[in-house]
């Protein structure tokens, strides 16, 4: 808490309001500690110390808040002080904070930036929502393909201080018209001869995915930062002219945050949004009861089809003893399928094109891991002491019966967990809405029509 960070007397000057002693004892502490200090207290309390701060320094603490908690603290702002602030946050970190924002606010702070600044927000907030465009910053060094290393170094003494403290680590080529050439590192140009060329010192020839463009996804810029364990990277257009950089840690929140989505797909509910601590009850029930209520609906159609098999089930009592082990099995390869073949889709391992290769893949899988399932029951049906008494004198085809089935519940849950990304990914949806319980109650449903239709088969003249 913020009296226990700061010490005892902080308390007592937040309630006389000695704003004087307030801005002496925050000048102590860097914008991260106060951010982590802000965010438990009070809106209004935090919005009167952020007014104390210079505006530098406030817009620096402000980028370090959750951004429900940006937001919030926006709302108590006055004009003044936010547009102040707003003009002093990083471009991508105020895009950040804009896009969580209603529209009609939106605008309304857009309007309290200066007109530079406001060319800037109206160009990344442009970008399509998840993008690289969004997360990029212009705040970037280029230096010309025709400059040796003493011109590129008197260009920093001018411009280094006004740009992204992490591009001063690469340093943009570009040509006349301004399109992305290649890039080097600050260390190998100022270890250089000073009249050596800037073409001499190229690096950006080793890696072929190395510019990212505004448009693409984050999920494929994390694997690009990824893959070659840098810190920043170029942004260019279509034409591969230079628009900006983006950094390695911006991308991975925002990639945190879709898998935190991803996760919680996976276990049958609607995104958050939001901390788990931090939501309202309300809300949290509102998020969850959705999902619940449609799962419990698609379990309903269980209900439906056990009634449908009523008189197999009084014939045969003893199949009632195992509709559990099949749909449980059936509901189990499914979830496993899907939440591979999820997490696949959003590292990039697969491509919508591979659906057959998954296709072929699952069909083994399930037929293997059906396999096993099926010798493990039939092994405890056959070698189960006094299985005459539990399952009757045909525990023979009983155990058939149950194997049989569970390799082809097992199956069609792998392959419908397996392929029912891929459709939801070609319609355009998020293919994480494929949640494991989504997956399990549709194999639930098919899983006691195979067996109940296999137990016809097979039992019909005996049990049936």
């Amino acid at each position: 808490m913020f009296g226990a960070l700061l010490g005892p007397e902080l308390g007592e000057l937040i309630a006389r309001r000695d704003f004087v002693g307030l801005r002496a004892a925050m000048s102590e502490f860097e914008p991260t500690d106060l951010a982590e200090i802000f965010a438990e207290l009070p809106v209004s309390d935090t919005a009167v110390l952020l007014r104390l701060l210079p505006t530098a320094r406030a817009a620096e603490v402000l980028e370090h808040l959750p951004s429900e908690r940006q937001a919030e603290i926006v709302l108590a702002l006055g004009d003044e002080a936010v547009g102040a602030i707003l003009g002093d946050m990083a471009p991508d970190e105020r895009t950040a904070l804009l896009e969580d924002l209603p529209a009609t606010l939106t605008q309304k702070l857009i309007g309290l930036l200066s007109s530079g600044q406001r060319v800037v927000a109206n160009q990344l907030l442009g970008y399509p929502e998840g993008s690289v465009g969004r997360r990029m910053t212009p705040q970037y060094v280029a230096i010309d393909e025709t400059w040796t290393v003493t011109q590129v170094l008197a260009h920093l003494r001018q411009v280094g201080g006004r740009q992204e403290p992490m591009a001063l680590g690469q340093l943009y080529v570009v040509d006349a018209a301004g399109q992305l050439v290649d890039w080097v590192r600050l260390p190998k140009l100022v270890t250089a001869a000073p009249e050596t060329p800037v073409r001499e010192l190229f690096e950006g020839d080793r890696w072929s995915d190395w510019p990212l463009q505004a448009t693409d996804d984050l999920g494929a810029a994390a694997a690009v930062f990824s893959k070659h364990h840098v810190t920043i990277l170029p942004v260019v257009d279509s034409a591969g002219k230079l628009l900006g950089v983006v950094t390695g840690d911006d991308v991975l929140s925002e990639a945190e945050k879709a898998s935190t989505k991803d996760i919680q797909h996976l276990g049958g509910l609607e995104a958050l949004d939001a901390p788990y601590l931090k939501i309202s009850l309300v809300r949290m029930i509102q998020k969850r009861a959705g999902w619940l209520a449609l799962l419990f609906v698609g379990e309903m159609l269980t209900a439906t089809a056990m009634a449908h098999f009523e008189d197999e089930i009084a014939k045969a009592v003893v199949l009632s003893l195992f509709i559990p082990l099949i749909i449980s099995s059936g509901g189990n390869s499914g979830s496993q399928a899907t939440s591979l073949i999820i997490r696949s889709l959003a590292t990039g391992d697969v491509a919508l094109r591979d659906w057959w290769r998954v296709l072929g893949r699952e069909l083994v899988t399930g037929l293997a891991l059906g396999s096993v399932l099926a010798a493990i029951a039939s092994a405890r049906i056959l070698l189960w002491p006094g299985r005459e008494i539990l399952y009757g004198p045909h525990f023979g085809l009983v155990a058939v019966t149950v194997s049989a089935s569970l390799l082809g519940v097992v199956l069609f849950g792998s392959l419908v967990g397996g392929l029912l990304p891929f459709a939801l990914r070609r319609a355009g949806l998020d293919p994480a809405v494929s949640s494991a319980p989504l997956v399990a109650t549709l194999v639930d449903v098919t899983g006691l029509v195979i067996y109940f239709s296999t137990a016809w088969w097979i039992l019909r003249g005996t049990l049936l």
